[in-house]
């Protein structure tokens, strides 16, 4: 079956468009799944910035009341899996989570290591690299956000700050959302790719078949016909035409079959020749 000219035309073909398709979908996928992600990092880091610039005031005027309260009306918004605000020495302060209040975080944790990783924390990082996806331990897929609270002129000239304008940082607001989502998003345009992916196989390798058949794989059989009828002694030039290649074939296979025929007749003349003379001289 492999060995038929159809197949090595066709299967080499059918493969490398497949190939080249799921390629294509996987680079088109992947690119696709970077901008979304992206677009959601952008959309919660504004989210911390907005947390942050809600929180100051209240944090300028020691108003912890205040800031419990709007810690806690935030985290339970829909979709956000933990709120919390934590010191600089890595202590939790305020969380939506009251339990995690006063705990300390491990500075080596997803989060945390990007600003840890050397001797000295890191002042500035940019928001994808404030980023990070995990597992919580209700099993949920979260994005969080850890957003530095940096130090001003009004927090470290406030009446009820001692914080000095040498502390670059004064604490972290750290912010989880849920990618459920983001995830329901990822997996419909997957199936929809896949079925695009399908279909593009379908009418490209159907269309390339097509067009093989027609142009190259009916002519060929058109002129292996054409060739059995002259080795059989069918002498005419009903050739397939259209192709410039098929038709010099053609053209050739009716010249050889012409040549034969001449040259079989004039055999069959000389024999008959020498029959004639040889029963004269008897």
């Amino acid at each position: 079956m492999f060995n038929r000219f159809a197949s090595k035309a066709i299967v080499p073909v059918a493969f490398s468009l497949t190939g080249f398709v799921i390629i294509c979908i996987l680079v088109l996928y992947s690119s696709i799944k970077g901008d979304f992600l992206k677009d959601a990092i952008r959309q919660e880091t504004s989210l911390a910035d907005t947390v942050v610039s809600s929180t100051r005031y209240t944090m300028m005027t020691d108003d912890r009341e205040s800031l419990y309260q709007i810690i806690d009306s935030i985290g339970t918004q829909k979709g956000i899996e933990h709120l919390r605000i934590f010191n600089k020495e890595g202590v939790i302060m305020f969380s939506s989570d009251p339990k995690e209040v006063n705990q300390a975080v491990d500075k080596t944790a997803a989060g945390c290591i990007e600003c840890h990783s050397g001797p000295k924390p890191t002042v500035r990082l940019g928001s994808m690299q404030l980023a990070r996806r995990f597992v919580n331990d209700k099993n949920h897929n979260v994005l969080a956000i850890t957003a530095p609270i940096y130090n001003d002129a009004h927090c470290s000239a406030g009446d009820c700050h001692f914080h000095p304008p040498h502390q670059k940082v004064l604490g972290t607001l750290d912010i989880g959302l849920s990618t459920e989502s983001l995830d329901r998003r990822l997996l419909n345009l997957r199936w929809k790719m896949v079925f695009f992916c399908i279909m593009v196989l379908i009418l490209s390798v159907g269309g390339v078949s097509t067009l093989l058949k027609r142009n190259l794989l009916t002519p060929v059989n058109q002129l292996i016909e054409y060739a059995q009828k002259l080795s059989r002694g069918t002498l005419n030039d009903d050739f397939p035409k259209g192709i410039s290649e098929i038709e010099t074939l053609g053209r050739m296979y009716f010249d050889l079959a012409q040549k034969k025929h001449h040259a079989e007749t004039e055999l069959i003349n000389i024999k008959k020749a020498d029959n004639l003379f040889g029963k004269e001289g008897g």
